[in-house]
């Protein structure tokens, strides 16, 4: 049985080399992805560390000439021209007055604040506004010989625990999701073509007619696939290795290193869920009619791991995650970047519970090859 199996896989591999397809699907996602990622990456990087000057409108300025400056010594400044925000603050007539009173001035911010794309220059402005009050309040107190410290009753020290790579676990995380979504992405065509593919092509009926057992049939065709899923993820574990090393991570004030052992481990925890992925998109495969009615469907299968991993990326529900399928490998990859130690009871779990299911989907193969509205997509 080992031997014809042999033979098998070694036809499946040799099929799936020739396809151009599934050859250039595993590198344009092993290559595109990681570099994909990094130009995501060094967007946000820009972003946050080294925010740009914010351009608002400011009215009559003059009655405030300190708060414009502490302003400016802040980014906002008054603009014109494209670069201006729809954002709006003016400043009453009585501000001087009322602040020399020690009663509280008024400033009148004007914007639009269900406009996703104002939000964060909202809270910018409020931030900074509320930084000068702050400062404008504790002078008055000393003005008046009491101690700011008075009104602040309790001291908050926060001992940060964090290490540099666990900082960066969040941001990880999403890269993270596409490496686990590899081994998805990168067997899908060559699942297609050994499966709706051979039928159309009615190669499978001729592989059916000789002696062979539908589980031979089945196990080759999933070994495949495994093989094509597994090599992808290699790639695009190697790729992000090399990739990642040149983003300025340190800016954010954290460190994100794709080790060697994080590489094996990465294999490692994967391998069960590419079998689980390659047995899933064969049997969707082999009840679609046709190529492109199998492509559809598979589209539609991909939704539920990554709805489990982009949960998980996020921190959704980790106590329950962590038994299921696909989230449970991702929370063991990522408690790894954070340095923690993986919890083995509900990583264990995940792997059986993912290849049970696997187990499942070929025996429902194997059972579904026997029939004729199969095999000929009746």
């Amino acid at each position: 049985m080992m031997k014809l199996l042999n033979t098998l896989l070694k036809k499946e591999l040799v099929d799936a080399i020739r396809d151009k397809r599934s050859v250039m699907a595993v590198m344009y996602y092993a290559i595109g992805s990681p570099l994909l990622m990094c130009g995501i990456f060094f967007m946000l990087i820009n972003k946050f560390s080294s925010p740009s000057d914010l351009n608002i409108t400011i009215k009559k300025s003059q009655n405030a000439p300190d708060l414009v400056r502490y302003l400016e010594s802040r980014g906002i400044t008054h603009g014109t021209g494209e670069d201006l925000k729809a954002i709006t603050l003016t400043i009453s007539h009585d501000f001087a007055k009322d602040m020399n009173q020690g009663k509280p001035a008024t400033v009148t911010l004007i914007a639009d604040n269900s406009e996703q794309k104002l939000k964060s220059s909202i809270n910018r402005v409020q931030r900074a506004l509320q930084g000068y009050s702050s400062e404008m309040a504790s002078l008055r107190l000393i003005a008046r010989g009491i101690n700011p410290a008075v009104v602040q009753p309790i001291k908050v020290v926060m001992e940060d625990q964090a290490t540099k790579q666990s900082k960066g676990s969040f941001i990880f995380g999403v890269a993270i999701l596409s490496i686990i979504y590899a081994v998805f992405i990168c067997g899908m065509n060559h699942a297609i073509d050994t499966s709706a593919g051979e039928r159309e092509r009615n190669s499978l009926t001729l592989l059916l007619s000789h002696p062979l057992s539908t589980r031979q049939i089945v196990l080759s065709k999933v070994l495949a696939v495994t093989t094509l899923a597994m090599t992808g993820l290699l790639l695009t574990l190697l790729v992000s290795k090399a990739a990642y090393t040149i983003v300025p991570w340190q800016e954010l004030g954290f460190t994100i290193n794709v080790s060697f052992e994080f590489v094996v481990l990465g294999c490692l925890l994967a391998l069960p869920i590419a079998i689980m992925a390659s047995t899933l998109q064969l049997f969707v495969s082999f009840f679609a009619k046709s190529f492109k009615e199998a492509q559809t469907y598979i589209s539609f299968t991909l939704f539920v791991p990554m709805m489990l991993s982009i949960a998980t990326s996020y921190d959704l529900a980790p106590d329950t995650l962590q038994w299921l399928p696909v989230s449970g490998q991702q929370q063991a990859l990522m408690d790894f970047i954070k340095g923690k130690a993986i919890d083995m009871a509900p990583l264990m779990a995940s792997n059986l519970i993912t290849l049970l299911l696997s187990i499942g989907l070929i025996l429902g193969m194997e059972k579904a090859l026997k029939s004729e509205k199969t095999i000929f997509g009746l």
